[in-house]
């Protein structure tokens, strides 16, 4: 990766926010791995839930789904980092039904809401840092 690529990241690291306040998500650690090409901004970072989360959004291998971070869809070179994580800090919260990309949490979200935010806290808690 260039010099010019890490630079920007370290700088943005200290941008990022933390907490989903209010959500059913409150409370939950989630651990996401960014893995950037060498290429990066050309083409965006592979942002990847480990372990999977229950939620329409993430593939079961927990990869997101999110136009920003799709080349041929809406990802530019001056998206950051903390633009990515907000991004996806609020597809949490707010599925998008338009792309779908897991079957069971897209069917619960859809038809029981009140069950899919169950779930979604027990998540959380499950995850909750000791």
């Amino acid at each position: 990766m260039s010099g010019i690529a890490l630079s920007r990241l370290a700088q943005e690291r200290k941008a990022w926010r933390k907490d989903h306040p209010f959500t059913p998500w409150e409370g939950g650690l989630f651990k996401l791995r960014m893995l950037f090409k060498d290429d990066y901004p050309s083409s965006p970072p592979k942002c990847k839930f480990e372990p999977p989360l229950f939620h329409p959004n993430v593939y079961p291998s927990g990869t997101v789904c999110l136009s920003i971070l799709e080349e041929d869809k809406d990802w530019r070179p001056a998206i950051t980092i903390k633009q990515i994580l907000l991004g996806i800090q609020e597809l949490l919260n707010e599925p998008n039904i338009q792309d779908p990309a897991q079957a069971e949490a897209y069917t619960i979200y859809c038809q029981n809401r009140v069950e899919y935010e169950k779930r979604v806290r027990a998540q959380a808690k499950k995850f909750a840092p000791s």
